[in-house]
């Protein structure tokens, strides 16, 4: 299967449309792209009900008192239980931390909520539980059917505190107001 185009470090933009509850309003960053399939990250869903300090004593992790918090978000529907750190690139790559196009790495070790837990680890950081995944051409497929837009990512936008904010500020990256836009897909 061609890629259409390498979607690695882009955002995915969900158009009004989306109706499936999991992906309605979402941005998700691309972390891998290939003939394979695809693999990314919703980040602006955070989670209703799960905070770092309650994962890491789940976890049996201890916390400094000067440990970080940092936002759960719902990653996406598959994998759920388990967790992703997407960070900025200033914490060393071990081999479980890939790199991401666009300046960011994910990890999916313990050793990097044990060094937040610490106070350390990296500058920026989001911790994901679950994936999005597409099979080979499934994504491509979606985006011709106009389910999404495509845009750069940039660290402010994914690791902006305000969840709230991110669809709306994905879509200024393009120049699009979010009320311009219609919930109506058709062809010109």
């Amino acid at each position: 299967m061609e890629i259409v185009s390498d979607l690695g470090g882009k955002v995915l933009i969900a158009m009004p449309a989306m109706t499936d509850p999991r992906f309605e309003r979402s941005v998700i960053l691309i972390c891998a792209h290939s003939g394979d399939g695809t693999m990314g990250l919703i980040v602006n869903k955070p989670s209703a009900d799960l905070t770092l300090a309650g994962l890491l004593d789940h976890l049996n992790i201890p916390r400094a008192p000067k440990g970080r918090e940092i936002g759960v978000h719902i990653g996406g529907p598959v994998e759920r239980g388990r967790g992703f750190v997407l960070h900025s690139h200033d914490y060393p790559m071990g081999p479980a931390t890939m790199q991401v196009p666009g300046g960011f790495r994910l990890t999916a070790t313990l050793n990097i909520l044990e060094a937040m837990a610490r106070g350390d680890g990296p500058t920026s950081a989001l911790l994901a539980l679950g994936y999005t995944g597409w099979g080979p051409g499934q994504i491509e497929g979606e985006i011709r059917r106009s389910d999404w837009l495509i845009a750069d990512a940039s660290p402010d936008l994914i690791f902006a505190a305000d969840d709230g904010r991110k669809w709306a500020g994905a879509l200024g990256t393009l120049g699009i107001n979010p009320l311009t836009l219609s919930s109506v897909v058709g062809r010109a």
